[in-house]
Order: structure tokens, then C-alpha cells, then sequence
């Protein structure tokens, strides 16, 4: 999208008739030019656009000759990289219907998800994986072929599913119809995906979304972004894909616009990825934000003082330009610039060091992180949205920010409050409903607009602020409305505490289970001579954790206050299903888990 006005792209982002339609397009118009970047024996090695194009129409034609056609489910299991893109558009192509899942999930997890949908073929990455899936596929009647990205080594023969591996698709779609792509006819209005709630409160929904709705979502972040002036754009794509947000902000809005895809090899490695890949617009949750935030000040403790009052300075002075609209006396505005190139360069060096954005989204970003990273000269935008809404409703726009609103809504979506203040969504981007669910469909879905369960309210700019979700507010037994989110967010921004959820419905107040800061912990075991294990136990360390918890009460309400606290003795973690895949911690689980040593508080 390289040279043309912001009406021009937009109008094509309007006439589009499909997501495939879409890519073939730009795949045209960007010939041999690098596309997807992963690692192959430690160094990046790259696939052109052309050669992707080939790759996806040579797997559709593939699903073809094994009998995978229009409505069809396909079910698509796999790490990012390349063949994950490859696959989601060769299934389209063929008028069938991807239906994502996270590698993280268990053995009755992909059952559901296969059985629900009632896939009939299932694409899945490693052996390893191919492993969990298999039983699955087994138990599910509806599920005819597995596909291997990586065959097993030796793959089960008694098996009632067909195991094919990827290879044997692609040679099948060449030898059936060369590599010229047949793609289905498909209209904006036909499904493209269906996409599974994270489970925050309970079993996972399949959320169908439409092509025309991704369509309109990178519409909405092509209008918001053209302000950066897009050209050569290069993305790093770590969020599992499987979630909306990246599978619309990860994948098919970089194709929109052309750009460069980087596969991170994992979250352990995003450092020296970033390093690798030198992206100029990153997606991601608030979460990553909350860890870097806490890597930075832990790294900062163990400074030489010199350093150590320079970035406090810079973080000190660009807080201050951004309360100030930007501008500063003329003689910090001096000591701000000098701090920009002893400091702020060296933070931006490691992201890459030509970030145009940094983008949050998919969950709530505290106001003192979002302010933090501002203050050392990186433009973060934070967004709202939905699965349900594919996923992107607004975003703060890159040359009015205001990091504790979500922004104004994206270009082609309507916004409104309903009187209780749910924020209420119309559009095209909206799902057409939930997979074989008409009546939570119904619930959600009214006269033309998708309730939310948000709660939000519009400031004189037209920016979105959201205050908490419905389901979550606490109502303590003095009839307080409380929203836990806010008061978690400023318990985590403690150095000594990673994590935190909030209890103290009808309750006379609040009180929270603490997850130590691992660092923090570690540290302070080494320096008293204490083991880690058990030490939620000690009475020293306990009051360490104490006097955290009390400082967040200067920011808060009394009615906001932790009067009391447990510590966890482990992590909230997706493998111990208290966080969702996408990170956000699962509240129904945890309460469950931890119920009685909370009520034991009062």
C-alpha cells in the first residue's frame, strides 16, 4: 500500500470481496520481495510473497483432492511460522472455514474444540503435539484427516483418522491443478473463521467472524496508522495466532499494507528476536509491557548510581511532557534531549530500534506502565476490543494519545452506551454469532449491536474509557461498585509483586491473592540465606509483601484498600489453567482454587 493516499487504500480495503482475494492481490503486486521471516539453523532465512502464494494455492488445491471443500471446518493447531499462514489461507481458499486452537491447550481441550465445530480435518505443527491432538481427532467423528507439519517419525497405523503429511498435501494440489490458485468465490459476508473465546468465565464459544469483518478491522488500523506514514513495514508476530488479535493485527494486517513478517521463536527469545528483526509495529498484550517494566526496574536496582539517576531523570521528565501535552520549560526541554540520546536511545535499541508503534491490546494497560514506556521515548497506543468484534473496536490514535483511554473508535465502527453504560458495538466487523449457540448469540447480539459486558464512558475528544466489565465489578456488602482490575493493576506495579487478583464480593472489603515478583523472591532468599521453596511462609518475607501492599493504598479509594492478603505459592500460568492463552488470568479458576484460604481472611 506503498504511495497512495489514505482514501485510495481504503476504498480497496471496501471492495476487497475476501480475505484470499486480498492476498492473491498483494502477492501480485509484491512479485519476489521478502514476506515471512523464520529461523532455519539459528539465522533468519525469508519466503517471498511469490513463493507463499504458490505455497497457499498448492495447499488449497491439496485440501481439494482430499475431499475438503466449501463449509467444511478445518481445525489448525500450530506454533507461528510460516505454514501457519500458508494454511489458514489455503482453508479459505477452498471456501472452507479455519478454526484456530492453541497449542497449549490438553487432550479434552482439542476435543472440545474439534467436537464442537465439528471439523473434518485438522492441521497440526510438531510430533510432539501430534501426539495430544491424535486422541482427540480420534474421539471426534466428524474429524477424517489429520495434517502434519512436521510428520511423527513413526505415525500410529491403526488409527480410524487418515494421518497425511504436508508434504503429500502440497505435491497433491500441484499434480491436481498446477499452481494457479481456484480461490472459492467467497463473499465478505461468508465465514472465514471461527475463532474460541479464551474461557475467561467458562467453556470457550466459537465466535464466527466473516471475512468482510477482518476486512473492516484492517481497515480501521490502516486508517489509524497511515498517521506514521506506512512504507516497508516489518512486524514480529509472538502472540499465539490462534488469538483474534493477532491473527487480525499479526497476520492479515501486514499482508493488507505489504509488509514484512518475523516469527518470534518464543517469548524467552523476544529480546533477541526483536534484535533480529528490527520490527516497526509490535502487537501485544499488556502483560509482556507489565514483565518489561519489571525486567527494567530490576535491571536499573543493580546499576551504577550514575545510569541509575539518568533514567530515573528521563522517566521523571517524559512523564512530565506527556501530562504537559508534550512541551516542557525551555531548560528541561535541554536536559529531555540530552536524556534522549544517553538514555532513551539505548531503551529503543532494544526493541529494534525503529519502532514507529508499540500496540496494547486484549486487556487493560495500566495508566503507570503505559506512561512509563512513553516516558523513554517509545509511542505505545493502547486498544479495546473483542473476539467477538474481530477483534478491534478503537485505538488511541499515534498523534493524540492518551494512554488511559482506549481511544476512538476505528473508522467503520459505531460506538454507543447503553444507560447502565455497557458499551454497545454495530458494524461490519461484528460476528455473525456463536457457533451452534442461538441463545447466547441472542444474548449478546441485539437490534444491530453487539453488547459487550464493558462498561465505558466517552471523554470530550471522543476517546472510549473503560471502567471494568460487568461480570467483574465487585459489589462489596456496603454496596460499593469496586472494579478489581484497577486495583490489581496497581498491586502489580510493585517491584515486589508479579501478580494479583482482587476477592470481595459481599464481602465488607477487599482482600487479594499476592504472587510474588519471581526475581524479587529470588533475590531476597539469596540476601537472608533462605530457600525459595515455602517462602510464602516466612513471617519476614511476608511483611516485605506487606509494607507493597500498603503503599498501593496512597492511590487508591478506602474502599479500594487491601486490608488483607494471601501468597500463592505458585504463578498464575496457562499450564495450570489460571491464565488464559492470551494471558489474562481466569478468575472463576482461581477463586475455585484458592476460595477457602480467602475467605479464611474475613
Amino acid at each position: 500500500m506503498r504511495d497512495q493516499s489514505l482514501e485510495a487504500g481504503i476504498a480497496r480495503y471496501r471492495t476487497w470481496p475476501s480475505l484470499v482475494a486480498m492476498f492473491f492481490e498483494q502477492a501480485e503486486a509484491s512479485h519476489g520481495r521478502p514476506f515471512l521471516w523464520h529461523k532455519q539453523q539459528g539465522a533468519y532465512r525469508s519466503m517471498s510473497w511469490t513463493d507463499t502464494a504458490r505455497e497457499v494455492a498448492r495447499f488449497a488445491n491439496g485440501l481439494r483432492a482430499h475431499g475438503i471443500g466449501p463449509g467444511d471446518r478445518v481445525a489448525l493447531i500450530a506454533e507461528n511460522r510460516p505454514e501457519w499462514l500458508i494454511a489458514d489461507l489455503g482453508i479459505m481458499a477452498v471456501g472452507a472455514i479455519t478454526v484456530p486452537s492453541y497449542t497449549t491447550y490438553t487432550p479434552n481441550d482439542h476435543l472440545h474444540l474439534l467436537s464442537d465445530s465439528g471439523a473434518k480435518a485438522v492441521v497440526v505443527s510438531t510430533a510432539a503435539l501430534c501426539a495430544k491432538v491424535l486422541p482427540a481427532a480420534q474421539a471426534c467423528p466428524a474429524t477424517e484427516i489429520l495434517i502434519a507439519i512436521d510428520a511423527p517419525s513413526e505415525p500410529p497405523s491403526d488409527v480410524a483418522c487418515q494421518i497425511v503429511d504436508w508434504t503429500d498435501i502440497l505435491a497433491a494440489g500441484e499434480a491436481k491443478d498446477g499452481v494457479v490458485p481456484a480461490p472459492w468465490p467467497a463473499g465478505r459476508d461468508d465465514p472465514a473463521c471461527i475463532i474460541y473465546t479464551s474461557g475467561t468465565g467458562g467453556a470457550p464459544k466459537g465466535v464466527v467472524l466473516s471475512h468482510g469483518a477482518i476486512l473492516c478491522n484492517c481497515m480501521g488500523a490502516f486508517d489509524l496508522l497511515y498517521e506514521l506514514g506506512l512504507d516497508d513495514e516489518v512486524f514480529l508476530s509472538f502472540l499465539p495466532l490462534c488469538h483474534s488479535y493477532e491473527h487480525t493485527a499479526g497476520h492479515f494486517f501486514p499482508a493488507s499494507i505489504g509488509a514484512q513478517i518475523y516469527y518470534a521463536e518464543s517469548i524467552e527469545a523476544l529480546s533477541r528476536n526483536m534484535a533480529e528483526a528490527r520490527p516497526t509495529i509490535m502487537t501485544a498484550v499488556p502483560r509482556l509491557y507489565e514483565t518489561l517494566h519489571a525486567r527494567i526496574l530490576h535491571g536499573q536496582r543493580g546499576a551504577p548510581q550514575m545510569r541509575r539517576r539518568l533514567f530515573e531523570a528521563a522517566v521523571r521528565l517524559g512523564r512530565k511532557r506527556y501530562a504537559n501535552g508534550g512541551t516542557l520549560n525551555p531548560l528541561e526541554g535541554l536536559a529531555d534531549a540530552a536524556l534522549d540520546r544517553l538514555v532513551r536511545t539505548k531503551v529503543r535499541a532494544r526493541f529494534g530500534g525503529r519502532i514507529k508503534a508499540l500496540v496494547s491490546g486484549g486487556a487493560p494497560l495500566n495508566v503507570e506502565i503505559g506512561t512509563f514506556f512513553t516516558a523513554l521515548g517509545l509511542r505505545l497506543l493502547q486498544g479495546y476490543g473483542q473476539t467477538e468484534s474481530a477483534p478491534v473496536v478503537s485505538c488511541n490514535r499515534p498523534h493524540k494519545v492518551k494512554i488511559h483511554t482506549v481511544g476512538p473508535p476505528l473508522r467503520g465502527v459505531d460506538v454507543r452506551l447503553a444507560e447502565d453504560g455497557e458499551i454497545l458495538v454495530r458494524g461490519e466487523l461484528v460476528m455473525r454469532g456463536y457457533w451452534n449457540k442461538p441463545d447466547a448469540t441472542a444474548e449478546v447480539l441485539r437490534d444491530g449491536w453487539l453488547h459487550t459486558g464493558d462498561i465505558g464512558l466517552f471523554d470530550d475528544d471522543g476517546y472510549l474509557q473503560i471502567t471494568d466489565r460487568k461480570k467483574d465489578i465487585i459489589v462489596n456488602s456496603g454496596g460499593d461498585n469496586i472494579a478489581p482490575q484497577r486495583v490489581e493493576g496497581f498491586l502489580a506495579l510493585q517491584p515486589e509483586i508479579g501478580q494479583a487478583m482482587v476477592y470481595g464480593d459481599k464481602r465488607p472489603y477487599l482482600v487479594a491473592l499476592i504472587v510474588p515478583n519471581t526475581d524479587f523472591a529470588t533475590s531476597w532468599a539469596k540476601a537472608h540465606g533462605r530457600a525459595i521453596e515455602g517462602i510464602e511462609d516466612d513471617p519476614a518475607f511476608m511483611k516485605e509483601i506487606a509494607a507493597a501492599v500498603d503503599r498501593t493504598g496512597r492511590a487508591l479509594s478506602v474502599v479500594e484498600r487491601i486490608r488483607k492478603f494471601v501468597i500463592a505459592p505458585q504463578p498464575f500460568t496457562v499450564e495450570n489453567n489460571m491464565m488464559t492463552p492470551s494471558l489474562k488470568i481466569r478468575r472463576h479458576v482461581i477463586r475455585a482454587a484458592y476460595r477457602e484460604r480467602l475467605e479464611a481472611l474475613y
